[in-house]
């Protein structure tokens, strides 16, 4: 059998090891085939499954769904989620959804088959004749969530984690020869009740799964040996304090040596730390024993900029017996808290995060390996963030290694988001547990530099979670200096706590567009100036973009978008199959302005000390959150690229202050110019260059006067004018800061349009504000119509239009408006000759969609297409309109719902000169709508409201309010 026997040598010092982690060990490994049964009844038990062959087979690490095991998906199913939107149980509709052959569920991704319950799996090994007087231990890197483990018919005990790995001695079970090997998992909440909306165990997102995954393996080591070893930094004195827990397995004191050594070994300096040694002696049962390890000055730090990384070797020689032998990778590196600053190392950081969610498209359970994670880290990385929080989950240690590697400060949470269902601070078992499973992350995570934030969890319910959250920060601020506490994420309704070292809250973030017109001067500094401490904004964004179709073919593991499939068929039902690129594009074009827009007010907000960004890429759950401008596997959609994003998300980034995106000509353009500048080290004195630009054509350049940096602040760099007396019609410019020979650049588009609009010729166009009685009569003598309609909707006056796009999404929130994600318009269109815009919604429209009234077509004929199409919810895709135009009989209409302005208003230059456009071009020769649509049609819009409108169906959970099927 000594065939089957590997050593743990390369692999651990890529991984960075782990406290309690053997690196000398030999291992069995345990991956292959295992023999397996489902428990639905819970028998297995009473009836000694673990005494007999389990019938059925399964291939581990993997879930019961990667194996086919699990119930079909349907009606019955009983997911571990909650359901806020229960129209689609009773919408006719979408009765074609509920069908077994075509069953598809808009919440979230759907896996191949359904279980929670207990399950069985089992194994036979062999244990090698020289594994004889050898401590025997199970290694379990991750099972979903409560294991018990039986050797042929003697029970170990039992293990609930949902953020470690599962270990079991089994010294005293396991002799040499042939051992039948039993684990019975269960993933019920009624194991512990996390709350079914918990990342680490809700169909939301990563999936509440039964397996078991990552390394799984016996191990043999020596009876006396290192159970833990933990590292603690001093960057100050360049020193680290080793802290080593020693257990006897023996039954008498057993003395010796324990020696360290390190050596950075990620850097491109070499550094061989001085070993240290001390003799120890260990009676039976644990020791405790600490070390100092001297670094010397040539210690290198860790830090996003320069992520140096040293290996630690620590050696158990006992004077008699085998030696023990542990590695584990720390960096010396410090956080710390000064006033509202967050300093690492000594340095401000300012920290640009995403929530990583628990997205895993393709198997439904965390990545374990460190390639995986340093993708999908890299490509944030490529997008300009330094750090990721992990909403009310942990995740594999792979990914602290990964992190380790590429500079990210990681914040995993305890695994709950105690709201529904559960709660935290009255007495429930997931209080002790949130105790119990942070300190199985600080022993088997602590030791890694990217670990630095903790928080208990995300959004906690509870009459006493104020006091119990102050409790978790001040017993994790005595136990653990590694890191930073606070007591959870949360939005501004959640009680204060005062206790937290840094603050994590919602109150720092949105656009304040609906009320406002845009702006670039705007910041979040009243938010957060009553508080002392750190505030890093809680869930910033939420910004949706219509699904990308495209997306639908990668999902080849074991769950599929059949959510993304049904509101592909729904937009083909309503006859706009082929609008869906268009849609994607423009509302991409949309959602990542708002993103720029938001991200650059954080960086102008005096004292914020981050934001954690929701996010990055899509969240498939809750309702289907598109809000990402990458997609659940993190690859891009194609509106914006990583080098468009970092230029307003990086260390260094430029920032225009404008008053406004809209000028009229008879003003003078005028912008304030700073550099937020969060780099590795301070800047000398610097000369910033900028210019402003039609298209490609310079219109005016220059330089800002040279100017010292330093890092962890913003610094003024000047003002930008342009008298705007030369452009005479309307105008798209460019503002463009870069900071010569390097990548940091940042760009504002804005919009000029003449204060005095030419006089337009007069002409038979019929203007009107109603369909009136001349309308109809012009339209019947085959004239010209241009009605401005703003007001008078009727049909489509249910659907609520900002700028800003759907929050989060329209399921999620039960329909609460906006419905509205952009618009698509051909700015090749005649109509719009006079009015410059691109393909999408870009802020000179502000003024014009704005809480605009849309008209919903659906009596209009298949394929007709507006010249300005307001893209709606995929829940719903109504064929939306804001300008169209059509012939009505023999005659012309031009219709726009918005307000535009036919006479001169300075404060709506963008309303006025639209206007302006549309009635040129109505005028005009080019004036041929190409569809045409009964005059009854048309009058409906104005008449009957919509046929199809939204419904909850009922205003309680759906959960109890499932189609009962016998």
């Amino acid at each position: 059998m000594r065939s089957f026997i590997v050593f743990c040598v390369a692999l651990l010092g890529l991984l960075g090891g782990r406290p309690g982690q053997l690196r000398a060990a030999e291992i069995l490994p345990l991956a292959g085939e295992w023999r397996f049964r489902a428990d639905a009844q819970d028998a297995g038990v009473a009836e000694r499954w673990f005494a007999t062959p389990l019938p059925e087979t399964v291939r581990l690490p993997g879930s019961m769904a990667e194996n086919g095991k699990g119930d079909p998906i349907s009606l019955r199913t009983k997911w571990t989620a909650t359901i806020y939107d229960s129209s689609w149980f009773f919408n006719p509709r979408m009765a074609k959804y509920r069908q077994p052959d075509n069953f598809k569920i808009p919440f979230w991704l759907t896996p191949a088959t359904y279980y929670v319950g207990a399950a069985w799996y089992q194994k036979t090994v062999e244990i090698p004749t020289a594994w004889r007087g050898r401590r025997l231990v199970l290694f379990l890197e991750r099972a979903h969530y409560q294991t018990r483990v039986w050797v042929d018919n003697t029970e170990i005990g039992q293990q609930t984690s949902l953020v470690a790995p599962h270990e079991y001695d089994l010294t005293a079970a396991l002799t040499p020869g042939a051992h039948t090997l039993t684990v019975r998992v269960d993933n019920r909440l009624t194991v512990l009740n996390v709350g079914p909306d918990s990342h680490s165990v809700s169909d939301h997102i990563q999936g509440n799964w039964n397996g078991m995954i990552g390394r799984l393996e016996l191990r043999a080591g020596p009876t006396v040996f290192l159970q833990s070893v933990q590292v603690y930094p001093n960057v100050a004195h360049r020193t680290a304090l080793i802290r080593l827990l020693i257990k006897n397995s023996l039954l008498k004191t057993v003395s010796g040596t324990v020696q360290l050594a390190a050596q950075a070994f990620n850097t491109a300096t070499p550094h061989q730390v001085a070993p240290a040694s001390i003799s120890f002696s260990a009676k039976p049962g644990e020791t405790a024993v600490e070390m100092t390890l001297t670094m010397g000055e040539a210690a290198q730090l860790w830090d996003e900029f320069h992520p140096a990384l040293y290996q630690l070797t620590a050696t158990l020689q006992p004077k008699k017996g085998l030696a023990d032998e542990q590695r584990t990778s720390f960096g010396l590196r410090e956080i710390n808290v000064q006033g509202n600053r967050l300093l690492v190392n000594g340095r401000p950081v300012f920290l640009r995060g995403d929530l990583h969610n628990g997205e895993f498209p393709l198997t439904g359970y965390p990545a374990t390996d460190v390639p995986s994670w340093l993708r999908v880290l890299g490509v944030m990385k490529d997008h300009g963030f330094n750090h990721v929080r992990f909403h009310s989950w942990c995740p594999p240690e792979a990914a602290f290694a990964a992190a380790d590697q590429l500079g990210f400060y990681l914040q995993p949470e305890g695994p709950s988001w105690p709201n529904h269902g559960t709660s935290l601070g009255d007495g429930r078992p997931i209080d002790q547990f949130i105790y119990d499973e942070t300190t199985r992350m600080a022993a088997a995570y602590g030791n890694h530099a990217s670990y630095c934030l903790l928080a208990a969890g995300n959004e906690p319910a509870g009459r006493n979670q104020a006091k119990y959250l102050a409790d978790f920060v001040k017993f994790w601020q005595a136990r653990d200096s590694r890191r930073l506490y606070t007591g959870a994420s949360v939005a501004m309704s959640w009680p204060l706590v005062p206790e937290n070292e840094y603050m994590i809250k919602s109150g720092a973030r949105g656009l304040p567009w609906v009320k406002e017109q845009p702006n670039s001067t705007f910041d979040y500094r009243a938010a957060i100036e009553k508080f002392t401490m750190p505030y890093i904004t809680h869930e910033m964004g939420q910004w949706c973009v219509f699904p990308d179709f495209k997306e639908i073919s990668q999902y080849t593991g074991v769950y599929k978008a059949r959510n993304l499939e049904l509101f592909q068929q729904d937009l083909a039902g309503r006859g706009m199959a082929d609008q869906a690129e268009a849609f994607l594009q423009a509302s991409g074009k949309l959602q990542a302005l708002c993103y720029k827009s938001e991200i650059e007010a954080t960086l102008r907000t005096p004292g914020l000390a981050g934001f954690q960004l929701l996010g990055l890429q899509d969240f498939p759950g809750q309702g289907t959150a598109l809000v990402g401008v990458l997609n659940p596997f993190f690859r891009k959609k194609g509106y914006i690229t990583a080098a468009q994003y970092r230029r307003f998300c990086q260390p260094t980034v430029p920032l225009a202050r404008l008053p406004k995106f809209v000028f009229t000509n008879n003003e003078t353009f005028e912008a304030t110019a700073e550099l937020a500048h969060y780099g590795a080290q301070n800047m000398p004195a610097t000369a910033l260059a900028w210019s402003i630009k039609n298209g490609t054509q310079i219109m005016a350049q220059g330089n800002f006067a040279p100017v010292a940096v330093p890092t962890g602040t913003n610094t003024p760099l000047g003002t930008v004018r342009l008298p705007l007396a030369s452009i005479t019609a309307a105008t798209k410019l460019t503002l463009e800061i870069i900071l010569p020979g390097t990548d940091v650049a940042n760009d504002w588009s804005f919009w000029v349009y003449p204060a005095q609009l030419p006089a337009l010729p007069k002409s038979d166009v019929y203007v009107c504000t109603r369909l009136d009685a001349r309308a109809q009569q012009v339209l019947a003598r085959g004239g010209r119509v241009l009605l401005n309609a703003a007001g008078t909707v009727v049909k489509g006056k249910e659907v609520a239009m900002n700028f800003t796009p759907v929050f989060w999404n329209t399921s999620w929130f039960k329909m609460r408006p906006p419905h509205v994600t952009g618009f698509v318009v051909n700015p090749a269109h005649p109509a719009l000759a006079d009015f410059p815009t691109d393909a999408h919604s870009d802020l000179q429209w502000w003024e014009i969609v704005n809480q605009a009234q849309v008209m919903h077509l659906e009596d209009f004929p298949p394929g007709f297409r507006p010249i300005v199409q307001p893209i709606d919810t995929w829940f719903l895709n109504r064929r939306l309109a804001l300008v169209l135009e059509a012939r009505v009989g023999p005659g012309r209409l031009l219709v726009t719902s918005a307000n535009l302005a036919p006479t001169a208003d300075a404060q709506r230059p963008a309303a006025r000169q639209l206007y302006y456009s549309l009635l040129r071009y109505a005028q005009s020769a080019n004036f041929q709508p190409a569809a045409t649509v009964e005059l009854a049609v048309v009058k409906d819009l104005f008449e009957t409201p919509s046929r199809e409108q939204f419904s909850t169906f009922t205003k309680n959970s759906p959960d109890e309010l499932k189609p009962q099927r016998k």
